[in-house]
């Protein structure tokens, strides 16, 4: 009976599912070959797998936006994830797409975020050899960090994670669902939380982005996913229309001027930088720090550069404290 529960979500899948839609039936696989669940799709088992990770758990104690902020309500890394896991999921309902596989691409998406968020991405940018990209690095979470091995994932869930931001578009259309949810969910909630912090004020929004998006946190999100579904119909590809886009892109321009550079909101930013890559520097002259490597063929910048992204807010501090701020003798 339990092998005929996936067969039927298969079966449904089919039935139910737009054309254009991925079916777990047809995924290209694993790296791995596995045998498949007696309950579960493939795009269902590759969500559980990452609710489960260590690397999903760490969301909690990294920053979105607001380095270290007092209040409870600010997004963290985690929140910010559900909340593009829900818009996603919304907009494939409607298009008809694959839901499982849009939820588990956006669970996944930030895996290999920095601390501190995209300052700590810039440090480790600006020292590691190659650079970074965090969606680079949610890839090699899921593929070689987590576990023995990596996760081993579908295809198409790594393609949605390697390309849900970047020049490069996912080919999946549950993939390309992801780059409008994400850029959804953070353009409204970073303006919900610079509301709250003060940094900015409702006046300050650009008047016509607002008429055309709506005055309300709830009104924007509704107009953004409508707007996407309603274009996005019967398409090969997910697109906005170009008025709704226009005003999301002017609405983004403006949280980059006032929010994400140069405001209060950003005064620990520099510290933050600091603090990474003083903590890179160090595990280079001592590897005796670091964790074991996962991979033989990893160098040390590398494993440096591994364990420092993989780090929370809180442990990076404490780490730094441990390992550069005199902890007083004992009497």
């Amino acid at each position: 009976m339990g092998l005929l529960l996936r067969e039927e979500a298969e079966r449904l899948e089919e039935e139910l599912l737009s054309p254009l839609a991925s079916l777990s039936s047809r995924t290209r696989g694993r790296d791995r070959p596995e045998e498949p669940c007696k309950v579960r799709t493939e795009f269902q088992r590759d969500r559980d797998r990452i609710i489960h990770s260590k690397a999903f758990r760490r969301l909690k104690h990294k920053t979105q936006v607001f380095i270290a902020p007092e209040g409870d309500h600010y997004r963290t890394r985690l929140t910010h994830t559900l909340e593009v896991a829900q818009i996603a999921r919304t907009i494939a309902r409607a298009l008809r797409l694959n839901e499982d596989l849009t939820e588990a691409i956006a669970l996944g998406h930030d895996l290999g975020h920095t601390p501190f968020g995209h300052a700590g991405e810039e440090a480790l940018n600006e020292v590691v050899p190659g650079g970074f990209k965090h969606n680079e690095q949610s890839l090699r979470v899921v593929e070689v960090l987590e576990g023995e091995g990596g996760l081993n994932l579908t295809w198409e869930v790594r393609d949605g994670i390697a390309h849900h931001t970047g020049p490069v578009k996912p080919q999946t259309l549950e993939g390309q669902v992801i780059c409008y949810a994400d850029r959804i969910a953070y353009i409204n909630h970073d303006i919900d939380d610079a509301l709250r912090a003060g940094i900015i004020t409702l006046e300050d929004l650009p008047r016509d982005c607002l008429e055309v998006l709506g005055y309300e946190h709830r009104q924007r999100i509704n107009t953004m996913v409508l707007d996407v579904i309603e274009n996005s119909w019967g398409k090969n590809y997910i697109t906005m229309s170009s008025r709704v886009q226009e005003a999301t892109d002017t609405l983004r321009a403006f949280l980059f001027k006032h929010v994400y550079i140069g405001s209060r909101a950003k005064a620990e930013e520099g510290k933050a930088k600091r603090m990474l890559k003083e903590l890179y520097y160090f595990y280079l002259e001592h590897p005796e720090y670091l964790p074991p490597s996962k991979r033989p063929e990893d160098d040390l910048h590398r494993r440096a550069c591994d364990y420092i992204a993989g780090m929370t807010d809180r442990f990076a501090i404490l780490q730094y404290q441990r390992l550069f701020v005199p902890s007083g003798f004992p009497l």
